[in-house]
């Protein structure tokens, strides 16, 4: 671990010494059985990326000394507003989701003997907030965190969300996307997290990655920590 990360931790852990508990980290698992999300390149559900990453990113946050709130691991929860509200009492809210593309930008491509489809114009990371948040401060604090600490450790955000979406820090890679139900229906801070494009051919391989996963669960939770290490010591102040 770097030694920007170990201060970050150190910091982390000694505002939390001072608290009954440290802070909860409530992680959603975006789409689910039924609901399965986007099709990758090669024919897996968005459901079977987001569940993989999201089980990685609870184990690393518990290793760091965070508890964790685990909505729709599962896959078995059809409403969106079921997910925020499972969440109260949890300190932060994280959705996990792998990105798609428009149809007019896909490809085609023989694929273990199938049709499938591709796009090669596509690929990176993105995180959006809502401006209905009811916390948009935090909500924007945490976000810009887990974009430094991802493209810091050489993760590229996608600059393509720019053609729909507000900038809310774009070189982190962060965007407004206020009517999304799981930001703006929470009473929490909240993020989506769209861990890169799985409809890109290269870049669908690099998400399956274990140790590529690994990698950005580690980004993702140091830029967490960061983040409610600063909103433990205000509350605290």
């Amino acid at each position: 671990m770097s030694f920007q990360r170990l201060l970050i931790f150190a910091l982390f852990l000694q505002s939390t010494a001072a608290s009954a508990a440290p802070p909860m980290v409530a992680v959603d698992v975006g789409h689910g059985l039924k609901d399965t999300g986007a099709i990758s390149a090669r024919g897996r559900t968005e459901f079977e990326f987001n569940q993989q990453f999201a089980m990685r990113l609870a184990g690393t946050l518990r290793e760091r000394g965070l508890r964790v709130k685990e909505i729709n691991f599962a896959g078995d929860i059809g409403s969106l507003a079921e997910r925020p509200r499972q969440a109260n009492g949890s300190d932060f809210f994280i959705a996990i989701h792998h990105d798609s593309i428009s149809q007019q930008y896909l490809q085609l491509w023989d694929w273990d003997g199938s049709e499938a489809s591709y796009t090669e114009v596509k690929r990176g990371f993105g995180i959006f907030v809502s401006a209905q948040n009811p916390d948009l401060a935090t909500s924007l604090r945490c976000a810009s965190s887990i974009g430094a600490v991802m493209v810091r450790a050489g993760f590229v955000p996608s600059m393509w969300h720019g053609r729909k979406h507000l900038p809310a820090d774009q070189k982190n890679g962060v965007w407004y996307y206020d009517n999304l139900v799981v930001l703006y229906r929470t009473k929490l801070p909240a993020v989506l997290f769209e861990a890169g494009v799985i409809k890109h051919r290269e870049e669908e391989l690099e998400l399956f990655d274990p140790e590529r996963q690994a990698r950005m669960a580690d980004a993702v939770t140091t830029g967490i920590a960061g983040c409610l290490s600063v909103r433990e010591k205000s509350v605290q102040e």
